[in-house]
């Protein structure tokens, strides 16, 4: 048996990785799992930089910035063999914004122009400054003619904390995993505007991150620990587990929320509390064709958006970033190895809810055709 500790956050999608533990998926593949639930994404990096975690439910874009050093000078090298999740977040609005804003900023823009010359701009919460909730709130509010980092002001909040932030007050909404969402709903407190999934459809999300050299040196268990998440992830796409999985996640020592935030939205039914009320084909997806392979070209739309807001200083070479990063020859052996049938990789253009289309082949040519832009170098 190999001992493994495992890192997550209080989030819906770190489902494969509590379901893997708690069904004794991961036992079956010869490793004795222990789970360290993190307070904080800087605290999960912080983990598995030190070795207090081997694996780690992990951001999509963190080990694309650490590639860039974006996650601080000392950040070990971090790679992503799979895709834990795709879709499944959402932007949540002040319920003061009820029937004024739905899923267009531009609605918004009048009180964030309004806030912005008074000197009071409204306040937005994400969870990592180069995280995923990062990019795609700032995506959003560019998209309805806000700028991220001239109109609104934004602050990183834990995930955890956003509706508690939200109850006291300090912000005016926050772009982040359920069921975080759902709970400023059920709290009184929020709406949903637009689930992540509307906005890019079938965005990776979250990912199982190793450090460089602990899947370099250990290679076997990683590859152990992804067939145990395969199985979980089939597990969790049933919807006959679904009763069972939202009571799993919501106890104490994972979630610690009421199983009723988690449910319907782990089956695509979103009651976004404005009146509006869908299952979206868009929703958390956790083991669908190809759905678990990690591609260079989502680590390149990260880059992208680096740049675009002035956290990268100069163009990166986007090919080779992203395959430092993308460790697809792992995923490749578990496909093989469980013989998954899966499709061709896509790694083509991607339409986003705006009509704009990104082309991985030309990211150069994608950010000078963007409106609102603040490239450093």
């Amino acid at each position: 048996m190999t001992d493994l500790t495992l890192s997550f956050l209080p989030l819906t999608d770190a489902a494969p990785i509590i379901v893997a533990h708690a069904h004794e998926l991961f036992h079956e593949q010869g490793i004795r799992s222990t789970l360290r639930r993190e307070t904080s994404w800087t605290a999960s990096r912080d983990s598995l930089s030190r070795g207090d975690a081997h694996a780690a439910h992990m951001l999509f874009s963190m080990p694309v910035a650490a590639a860039c050093g974006l996650l601080g000078g000392n950040q070990a090298p971090l790679v992503i063999p799979w895709v834990l999740s795709r879709n499944g977040q959402g932007i949540s609005l002040n319920d003061s914004f009820k029937g004024i804003v739905a899923d267009d900023a531009r609605a918004l823009r009048p009180a964030a122009i309004e806030c912005r010359d008074t000197g009071r701009p409204l306040v937005f919460g994400h969870t990592l400054r180069v995280g995923t909730h990062a990019m795609l709130l700032r995506y959003w509010l560019a998209a309805g003619g806000i700028d991220p980092e001239q109109d609104v002001a934004l602050i990183t909040v834990p995930p955890p904390q956003m509706v508690e932030n939200m109850r006291g007050g300090r912000m005016h909404g926050f772009c982040v995993g359920e069921p975080w969402n759902a709970r400023s709903q059920s709290a009184g407190l929020g709406y949903t505007a637009i689930t992540s999934g509307e906005i890019w459809p079938g965005h990776p999300e979250k990912v199982c991150a190793f450090t460089a050299d602990y899947a370099r040196d250990n290679p076997a268990t990683v590859i152990s620990v992804l067939k145990a998440l395969h199985r979980a992830g089939e597990w969790l796409e049933d919807p006959a587990n679904h009763d069972e999985a939202a009571a799993l996640l919501a106890q104490p020592e994972h979630l610690d929320c009421d199983p009723f935030d988690v449910r319907d939205r782990l089956g695509g039914f979103v009651d976004y509390g404005d009146g509006r009320r869908m299952h979206l084909p868009q929703s958390v997806a956790f083991s669908r064709p190809s759905s678990n392979r990690p591609r260079e070209s989502h680590a390149t739309w990260f880059l992208t958006q680096f740049r675009r807001w002035g956290l990268l200083f100069g163009e990166p070479d986007y090919s080779a970033v992203a395959a430092s990063v993308m460790r697809t020859d792992l995923y490749e052996e578990v496909v093989d190895a469980l013989g998954i049938n899966d499709p061709a990789p896509i790694d083509g253009p991607e339409t986003f809810f705006d009509g704009s289309v990104f082309d991985p082949e030309s990211p150069a040519e994608y950010l000078r055709n963007l409106d609102c832009v603040h490239l450093q170098g």
